[in-house]
């Protein structure tokens, strides 16, 4: 058999590749190994699936090379994604942000793709693990168990190596190394960092408390929630920065934001010294959070000095911390690195020195913050791939 195009992986980048290909006229295999396509999709955004940003901007991704995005995010828009929801009558609802998310289950995103590329005639292939990449003559062959099919142009959509439960396995790495393309360093991101047992210890009773925080790292911050696990912290701000965080690096954790913790005591010292440090703490952290650093200053806070009150004042509104690494590919959502933009074309996504020959997704050097910025670079490097593959 022998196709148009093939694609391999059958993803978010990988199923709106075949639909843009599909509606250029050319005929497409979509392979995916998996028995269903489009599963990170469904397991996505706590299962309502955050497919989009409105305020995407190539300045939301990571890459050696962050304006890389602009042709393809120029030629595929959230607001383009948006249409096809409408279309097929999808409830969405903006949460914080500008980030998107279905009113209603992830499984409608992945129906309304099959339908699309029901619509113009993509072949699906499911269970099917690809053993061999060959280039022939006149574009490629793709070989299986005992199954060799051809293709003009060859996509691949398999993604990083990140949730290795779902699959993933870095085949696509290994093709673009096959065919000369550069590689840079991947790596887990989005990912839940952890501590050394000795600072574990310390917290154990923290295990479960989530509050409001501002983390920063190489003069990048984030503020959103932060939750204290068994292993170390998650949360929206430990995700994002965890894609700017190295191995060795220390974090900065402003655990109140909006109050300014030294004066606040000192102020409290004046109107009732009987207090401890704990109990007016309490007033702005959680609970369990207020009595672990509050304890740590016994007596009352009119026993207490000010070089005391800063340091409590520090230990909340300046935490320094350093990991000692992250819950890698197990739980990280996407991963960082991928095939360098340097050796791929930024319009179409097709690599440099080998005509026909494309990759999308996640595999590339092109890593978006927390909050749909993945999705939409997954459906606009599909959509420039497909309108040229």
């Amino acid at each position: 058999m022998k196709y148009d195009v093939i694609i391999i992986g059958a993803g978010a980048a990988g199923m709106m590749a075949a639909i843009a290909a599909g509606r250029c006229g050319r005929s497409v295999l979509l392979l995916e190994h998996n028995k269903n396509v489009g599963e990170k999709i469904r397991i996505s955004g706590g299962g309502h699936c955050n497919f989009t940003n409105l305020n995407t901007s190539y300045k939301n991704y990571l890459s050696a090379n962050p304006k890389f995005a602009i042709s393809a995010l120029s030629q595929f828009s959230p607001n383009n994604f948006i249409a096809m929801l409408k279309h097929h009558k999808i409830a969405w609802h903006e949460k914080e942000k500008g980030a998107l998310f279905c009113d209603d289950e992830a499984w409608q995103i992945v129906d309304m793709l099959k339908a699309e590329m029901d619509k113009v005639g993509v072949k699906i292939r499911t269970q099917t693990k690809v053993e061999r990449v060959d280039k022939i003559p006149d574009g490629f062959s793709v070989s299986w168990q005992d199954e060799t099919v051809s293709s003009i142009s060859l996509v691949i959509a398999t993604g990083g190596k990140s949730i290795p439960k779902m699959g993933s396995t870095g085949f696509g790495y290994k093709i673009a190394e096959q065919f000369g393309l550069r590689v840079v360093e991947a790596r887990a991101g989005l990912v839940p960092l952890t501590f050394d047992p000795s600072i574990l210890s310390q917290m154990s009773a923290m295990s479960g408390v989530s509050l409001d925080a501002k983390v920063s790292c190489n003069k990048i911050s984030f503020e959103d929630a932060i939750l204290f696990t068994h292993r170390g912290l998650s949360g929206p701000a430990i995700l994002q920065i965890s894609s700017f965080w190295r191995e060795g690096q220390e974090l900065v954790i402003n655990l109140a934001p909006n109050v300014d913790v030294f004066e606040k005591l000192k102020a409290a010292r004046q109107e009732n010294g009987k207090r401890e440090i704990s109990t007016i703490l309490a007033e702005f952290l959680p609970k369990r959070l207020a009595q672990l650093i509050g304890n740590s200053f016994e007596g009352r806070i009119a026993d207490v000095g000010d070089k005391v009150l800063q340091k409590v004042g520090e230990r909340v509104n300046e935490w320094r911390i350093k990991p000692v690494g992250s819950e890698g590919y197990r739980t990280a959502e996407v991963t960082l690195g991928g095939i360098d933009t340097r050796d791929l074309n930024a319009k179409t996504l097709e690599a440099k020195e080998v005509v026909g020959l494309y990759f999308i997704g996640e595999l590339v050097d092109m890593t978006g913050w927390l909050g749909g910025y993945n999705f939409q670079w997954a459906w606009a490097s599909g959509f420039a791939c497909g309108q040229e593959a």
